[in-house]
């Protein structure tokens, strides 16, 4: 245990507190995983972060408020693994190898030493010993090995398509390498959509168990759980078949809406469909085929915004609506993507918006089939006439597509049925004639994986002439990156122009064969590496499964709301299926969640310039009078997520340099609920300086009282009572804020109220005030963990308080023996007496009639009701 120092008693030191502690702590192992105890566990996990260099606040943020939790807990009693690793491979290092001509490894290992010291002076008690890096060997050959228990289980497939590529560099873009303009990031070339055969994780087999057990997620927030279920999207429909006159085809669409069908004026197929080129005459061919060729410079985002035209063009082909035998054009339009559904959709005009909007630019017809039952009220729908009748009157009231639920017309045999009958009636049609079936269909669509880049981890197969797909030995994992590998950004993945890597002899058969040259998405790295934690050093299998067994699932979990779908939703899928491979005995990995909010900075904004220019770094800028320094406009101020490119950002060493750690962690725990965003302010950072400075004052100004530590005597004096109130107050809330419901900004205003008390005690040698400035200290530990264990050991303790058991609140200490009582005169307060907390009404009404106050207004007036409110008031009405 480190000795007292001179500093001590004359001046709260951060600096010298944090080294002299952040050292001891590692002499004495207090961050470390406890191997065995027959404690209840608990394991809390922050997502881990991109190793990019250097923190920012948000990291402070998310580690901090993990970092409490987990102290928290152990003071609890638990045994507590609190993890770290490093989510490393992805595009970012790839880029520093062509921009500056240094491997990705080196790149990457140097910002994870970078960041690992700025973690490490943040005081977390973070178990170094189970550190990680999807990066390194030892990791990704189990990453490839998973990726070999999707395949034998049939969840791991290769498939056409659709990239981005840019046809100048010759290489596949990621789409976050083609800017607003469809150009690519690093050529200037408008990027191409081209289908290359791809690897995929068929996670739609799991798609209505991942729906399912959302339930069981009590948990995460609900807005969490809601985007999840969004995003898998279930709907249960009709998939419906058209006949295409002329060749014996027929096009599938998937629609929710069967009870539209009789207002199909017009097919559309996606510019990919391989039906395109069949469909289309020798008179729309060229016209067809240039809108293929815009088509494919588009994104995705491109295509499918709800703010964008849609593009479309008739192919000549023709259509037969099996239910009505009539013929409907068949068009190509740029909306419908081939990897959507069937690639395929029936145009419906009067009752879809998106639909409605195409057909009235391109002059189809918009026949409603479904009408409100106002509209028809008062007409019998059997005489053609009187569906004529309003059917003229629909064609001329809807400017628009109506999409509520109503009543059939136009529609057959269907006619006058409500639309919710007419859906399963229709339906129950289609399957008896044979031209259609019930279909449930999810928005989820299957996991592509490949990635053609090298910074990632290699696809573990070998493609044989003979053989076909040959996974890579169990033995000879990992399959390495090689590193003599040159990085120009041209040409696709340098792993394909590496011969001696790529040109391999078939493991079964021993033909000359090749290597898969894709490597993997960054997400498979991050959809497992929670289960490595607790076996992070196991050299012999993925995890030795008794010991995850034993700490999953991660009981609570931290991290940013932009991770909400994606990094969830694949993490609850890799634990079904490794839990069905029988490595896992449980369902969901996560039991709780908490999302916290971004850290945001003041921010500048010249409304009148474009793109990055528009922000005017902070530090350019006269907050007095903000103008841009460049053309003296005036600037708009607000708060934005702090970034590079804003010029907002404040970095977490310049804060803990002036202030020190345990007021960085302060301030970034109260400024804002966890889940909120949280506004930058100095003055407030200030403000938790100074309250650090004053818990500093009021515990050594304790011990340089000399006061001795005597026992509390029975009979407690009022003062002391009130004293010792506050203490157990202060227990209770701090505990709930924390532990249910993770309000730390509330829980330290409890600690300010704790140290008000203090402040305002008197008798400041009594037992009971020792016994306060000891919860005091406590309670700071998890928040401030530095200066708490330096007073702790100031007041004469050997241990750090980070071993101390957790106080718990005594239940009695709370009842006041005395209340404050309001006193009232027709509803206006008048002042307020003390009286006994356990006076009934009666005894309420006696002592406010006698108090000095209600007799100053009641005297000589006749009282006319007495209004007691328990604990709370008396309200005299008096005439």
């Amino acid at each position: 245990m480190a000795e007292s120092t001179n500093f001590s008693l004359s001046r709260y030191n951060p600096a010298a507190i944090e080294e002299k502690w952040q050292k001891t702590w590692v002499e004495l192992g207090l961050d470390k995983t406890p191997t065995v105890s027959n404690k209840p566990k608990f394991y809390a996990l922050s997502m881990f972060p991109y190793p990019s260099g250097s923190l920012h606040m948000g990291h402070v943020r998310n580690y901090t408020i993990t970092d409490v939790i987990a102290r928290l807990k152990r003071m609890q009693g638990y045994r507590v693994i609190h993890p770290m690793g490093w989510d490393a491979f992805g595009l970012p290092a790839e880029n520093a190898a062509i921009d500056r001509g240094v491997p990705p490894a080196n790149w990457t290992y140097q910002n994870m030493a970078q960041m690992r010291q700025q973690l490490q002076r943040l005081g977390l008690s973070i178990d170094w010993e189970c550190e990680l890096a999807t990066c390194s060997p030892d990791y990704y050959k189990w990453t490839q090995w998973i990726f070999l228990q999707f395949l034998q289980a049939g969840l791991a497939y290769q498939k056409e398509a659709a990239v981005n590529w840019d046809p100048i560099d010759q290489t596949v873009l990621a789409n976050e390498q083609v800017d607003n303009e469809g150009r690519s990031w690093r050529s200037g070339a408008i990027v191409e959509r081209k289908l290359l055969r791809q690897w995929f994780f068929k996670i739609t087999d799991y798609a209505e168990e991942l729906l399912n057990d959302l339930h069981k997620l009590t948990g995460w927030p609900e807005r969490v759980t809601s985007m999840q279920a969004n995003w898998i999207g279930k709907s249960t429909g009709a998939y419906l078949e058209f006949p295409i006159i002329g060749i014996d085809e027929k096009i599938g669409v998937y629609t929710t809406r069967p009870d539209t069908v009789y207002g199909v004026s017009y097919l559309v197929l996606a510019p990919e469909h391989p039906l395109t080129k069949r469909v289309t005459t020798k008179e729309q061919q060229a016209a067809v085929e240039a809108l293929i060729k815009e088509v494919s410079h588009q994104s995705e985002l491109e295509r499918t915004a709800e703010d964008k035209p849609k593009q479309g063009i008739p192919t000549g082909g023709k259509a037969i609506n099996p239910f009505t035998g009539e013929k409907v054009p068949i068009w190509i339009a740029d909306y419908v993507l081939y990897e959507y559904g069937t690639g395929a959709v029936m145009g419906v005009p009067a009752h879809d918006v998106r639909d409605f909007k195409f057909a009235k630019n391109y002059d189809l017809p918009t026949d409603f089939v479904i009408v409100s039952s106002d509209d028809v009220a008062g007409f019998d729908l059997t005489p053609t006439s009187e569906v004529d009748e309003v059917t003229q009157l629909i064609q001329i009231e809807y400017n628009h597509a109506y999409t509520e639920p109503g009543i059939l017309i136009n529609s057959g045999a269907f006619t006058g049925m409500s639309s919710t009958d007419a859906k399963q009636a229709i339906i129950e049609y289609a399957e008896k004639q044979g031209f259609g079936k019930v279909r449930v269909q999810y928005r989820l669509r299957d996991w592509l994986i490949s990635r053609q880049r090298y910074w990632g981890a290699p696809i573990p197969v070998i493609h044989c002439p003979n053989c076909g797909i040959v996974p890579v030995p169990d033995k000879d994992l990992p399959v390495q990156l090689p590193e003599e590998v040159e990085f120009t950004g041209r040409g696709g993945s340098p792993l394909t122009q590496l011969e001696s890597w790529v040109n391999v002899p078939c493991p079964t058969c021993g033909t000359p064969a090749k290597r898969e040259t894709d490597t993997m998405d960054t997400f498979i790295d991050s959809s497992w590496y929670y289960l490595r934690f607790p076996d992070a050093k196991n050299e012999q299998q993925v995890f030795d499964s008794s010991k995850i067994n034993d700490w999953m699932p991660v009981d609570q979990y931290v991290g940013g709301i932009e991770h909400a779908i994606l990094h969830l939703l694949y993490s609850r899928f890799f634990t079904k299926v490794l839990r069905d491979r029988g490595l896992l005995n449980f369902d969901e990995p996560f039991q709780r969640l908490l999302t916290q909010g971004m850290v945001q900075g003041l921010t500048y904004l010249n409304p009148n310039k474009g793109g990055k220019d528009k922000w005017i770094p902070s530090n350019l800028v006269n907050s007095a009078d903000p103008r841009d320094p460049q053309t003296g406009e005036p600037l708009q101020r607000l708060y934005a997520t702090m970034s590079k490119s804003k010029g907002n950002g404040v970095a977490p060493e310049d804060v803990i340099s002036k202030y020190g750690v345990d007021t960085a962690r302060m301030f970034i725990l109260f400024k804002a609920p966890p889940e909120k965003d949280l506004e930058w302010d100095e003055a407030d950072v200030e403000g938790q300086f100074r309250f650090l400075n004053r818990v500093w004052r009021l515990v050594t100004d304790y011990i340089a009282a000399g006061v001795s530590r005597k026992k509390a005597q029975s009979d407690l004096t009022k003062a002391e009572k009130e004293l010792r109130r506050a203490i157990h107050t202060a227990i209770q809330a701090v505990t709930e804020d924390v532990e249910d419901e993770y309000q730390f900004n509330t829980a330290i205003s409890e600690l300010m109220k704790l140290s008000n008390a203090l402040t305002d005690a008197d008798g400041k040698n009594s037992p009971i005030y020792a016994e306060s400035i000891r919860t005091l200290v406590v309670l700071l530990a998890p928040f401030a963990p530095h200066i708490a264990d330096e007073l702790w050991h100031l007041l004469g303790e050997s241990n750090s308080v980070h071993t101390q058991t957790w106080p718990s609140f005594d239940p009695a200490a709370l009842v006041a023996d005395e209340i404050t009582l309001v006193i009232q005169i027709m509803g206006k307060t008048r002042g307020s007496i003390q009286v006994p907390a356990q006076a009934d009404k009666a005894a309420l009404e006696k002592y406010a009639r006698e108090s000095e106050i209600a007799q100053r207004y009641i005297e000589g007036k006749e009282i006319k009701k007495v209004i007691v409110v328990p604990g709370k008031l008396v309200n005299f009405v008096v005439s």
